[in-house]
């Protein structure tokens, strides 16, 4: 590994798991409980990322549903609750996750993850998936009083690692991602095949991976000062 590179930081949705389809059936439900209809999964894979109440508001956007504040608040309440209880119907770890992942803890680097899904789906949905051994640290969403693009949430996760900014880089999918980053000059990833409405070769990253399994290379490319 690159010299001086202590810590991994990931973001999880779009990043290390597909969980899309897991959102959407979440969605689906709670929106029939109050006789709406939910957007197609196409549709909703472009607003993940920005937390379960912003899901909501985009995906009552585009249905022509008022976004009232009562019931924004009552759908977040039921999605919350729900997506506690069955995290993990549908996700999977994208290609090279759980490979890249044992090499890194084989070679001593410490590794996080930084999302804003709530903290009890994140546990949940790490511990169906097997992957919570992994991580040092994991810190929700809603854990702390703020969250990505705060880059207070990245450096809650770095205290957690032992690690300081200098020694860490970032792993995302999204602006999010990249902003949380930055707020810390911390140098950021993105994997080109995640949930964002912008492509992540046009977010000014600093490298940008099409697979996961090329993760090694980029950090070292990155911390030689190369073009990635």
């Amino acid at each position: 590994m690159p010299d001086g590179l202590e810590a991994l930081v990931f973001d999880l949705d779009g990043t290390l798991v597909e969980t899309a389809a897991d959102l959407h059936l979440v969605l689906e439900e709670i929106l029939s409980e109050v006789g709406l209809a939910a957007p197609p999964l196409a549709a909703v894979r472009g607003m993940i990322g920005d937390g379960a109440r912003v899901l909501i508001e985009r995906a009552l956007a585009m249905i022509g549903a008022p976004a009232e504040p009562v019931l924004v608040d009552r759908l977040f309440a039921r999605f919350r609750e729900r997506y506690a209880e069955e995290p993990c119907r549908a996700s999977t770890p994208y290609p090279g996750a759980r490979e890249l992942l044992r090499t890194m803890r084989e070679r001593g680097i410490r590794m996080g993850l930084c999302t804003n899904k709530p903290q009890a789906a994140t546990e949940g949905l790490l511990a169906a998936l097997d992957l919570a051994p992994f991580f040092a640290s994991a810190i929700g969403g809603d854990r702390l009083p703020v969250r990505k693009p705060d880059p207070g949430h990245l450096a809650a996760v770095l205290a957690d690692l032992g690690a300081t900014p200098a020694a860490a880089v970032m792993v995302g999918d999204s602006r999010n991602d990249l902003l949380t980053a930055r707020g810390l000059e911390v140098p950021c990833v993105l994997v080109s095949f995640g949930y964002t409405s912008v492509p992540a070769r046009e977010l000014g990253a600093d490298a940008v991976i099409d697979r996961l399994a090329d993760l090694p290379e980029a950090l070292v490319r990155l911390r030689a000062g190369r073009a990635v």
